[in-house]
């Protein structure tokens, strides 16, 4: 009986022993949970901070993006432009007008750009510097080349004695082609002397100075004298079908009212006798003037 008792003893302390573990185990977990939930708001607050930090150093801003498509597309668009002087360049067989126009810009470059827009018709233009200076027509020659046309210089002055005889052909040049770098970004080296590399480029010295600053010259196959016959039309386009002969033809042109008005009809003789249009292009030069040289 006094065993009994003895371990009915033994068996509640087992008992009570488990319980108050129990009791620990669970106070130890309530106790844990309590302070991770109590926890979490900082933590998730601190994440969502940092979330937003990352991102806005990741993520480009608006202004950026739009910069960015801007890019992209005025690059694709100069592919397109590159794409389609190549296509025109070889396409060897076929017959080729250059047509150019001279002492730009003017209260008439935009409308000639409006006339070879509606035509697809890519031009080359020869700017004076002192032109080139006016801002208000400084967005014309912005135009010009966003549409896939060339510019190239006419000197500063278009003054024969101070290009020749003061032997200041490159220095006017140079000081033209920078101009039109600062306006549109291109780096142009094709200039056309006023009046022609005869007898301007006769000269020994400009002649070497112009080899040695890596200018490049066009003259011209066609020349119009549309400068010289402001009322006779009929005049001026008899002038270019008589003397279009060739399967390359260079025709020279004025930025002049009574040009900007024959454009169309030129136009659609160049096309009527099976000639594309040209534009030329520095990466692909090829020698068109009087002297014959081909350095030039």
């Amino acid at each position: 009986m006094q065993q009994q008792s003895s371990w009915e003893k033994r068996r509640i302390r087992v008992l009570l022993k488990i319980c108050i573990l129990f009791f620990l185990v669970v106070s130890c977990v309530w106790v844990i949970d309590y302070f991770i939930k109590a926890a979490s708001p900082i933590d998730k607050t601190e994440d969502k901070k940092i979330m937003a930090e990352t991102f806005e150093e990741t993520s480009p801003s608006p202004r950026k993006t739009e910069e960015k498509m801007k890019e992209e597309a005025n690059r694709q668009k100069e592919e397109e432009i590159e794409k389609g002087k190549e296509e025109s360049r070889d396409k060897k067989s076929e017959k080729m007008v250059y047509l150019t126009f001279d002492d730009g810009p003017s209260q008439w470059t935009g409308d000639f750009l409006d006339v070879l827009e509606e035509n697809g018709i890519h031009a080359t233009f020869f700017m004076q510097g002192n032109h080139l200076k006016h801002p208000s027509f400084q967005s014309d020659v912005k135009r010009a080349i966003e549409e896939g046309h060339y510019v190239g210089a006419h000197s500063m002055t278009h003054d024969s004695d101070e290009l020749y005889k003061n032997q200041q052909f490159v220095p006017e040049m140079q000081e033209t082609l920078a101009l039109i770098h600062k306006i549109t970004g291109t780096s142009p080296h094709l200039v056309r002397p006023p009046y022609g590399s005869i007898p301007g480029l006769k000269d020994k010295l400009i002649h070497d100075q112009v080899i040695e600053a890596g200018l490049k010259v066009w003259d011209w196959t066609i020349d119009s004298q549309d400068w010289k016959y402001p009322n006779n039309p009929e005049k001026i386009m008899g002038n270019i079908k008589s003397t279009t002969t060739e399967d390359v033809e260079v025709v020279l042109m004025h930025e002049k009212e009574q040009t900007l008005k024959l454009l169309p009809q030129i136009i659609d003789f160049f096309k009527d006798q099976g000639y594309e249009f040209g534009v030329y292009s520095d990466q692909h030069h090829f020698p068109n003037n009087f002297l014959s040289d081909s350095r030039l």
